[in-house]
């Protein structure tokens, strides 16, 4: 998938409480919830999605993901295991993106990229990614959304649970 969004503003993204974990507050779900890492897209448009985490040999990057509007889709299966995940995403349509001050490497087409430095001289680009502290949840769900946030800045925030 093509960069996308270089002439074009930056859209917010935002996210919802769908679960609360405190000592003693129990949750109800009609099914089990599955640990894993998954973006929700609440736009209308089709996006890519890539994310950054820090494995045992070091910083990888991967993508991309389609995620069709109204849709969520899954990045990572499986409890979580890192603390710090990150997220660079694209509107494919409208050209906005949902991006952060980290810088990581993607590509053009399917990556999974190990390391984050030197990506000109690899033959990579360098995009800023979003930061999401997951607190060591097992799972975690961001939500992209064309809404601003409430301070009129560009939110990117996440959720535990799905």
């Amino acid at each position: 998938m093509a960069l996308l969004g270089r002439q074009c503003g930056r859209l917010a993204a935002s996210a919802f409480v769908l679960a609360v974990s405190a000592p003693g507050l129990a949750v109800v779900a009609a099914a089990p919830a599955a640990a894993d890492f998954r973006v929700c897209n609440a736009t209308q448009n089709l996006v890519g999605v890539s994310i950054g985490y820090r494995a045992r040999t070091g910083w990888v990057t991967e993508g991309w993901w389609h995620v069709d509007g109204s849709t969520c889709k899954t990045l990572i299966e499986g409890a979580l295991s890192s603390r710090y995940y990150y997220l660079y995403a694209e509107d494919a349509e409208r050209g906005g993106r949902w991006d952060g001050p980290i810088s990581m490497c993607v590509a053009e087409k399917e990556f999974k990229i190990a390391g984050v430095a030197d990506c000109f001289a690899r033959g990579f680009q360098r995009v800023g990614f979003q930061e999401y502290d997951t607190g060591e949840q097992q799972s975690w769900m961001v939500q992209l959304t064309d809404d601003p946030a409430p301070d009129g800045t560009a939110a990117a925030t996440g959720t535990a649970g799905q």
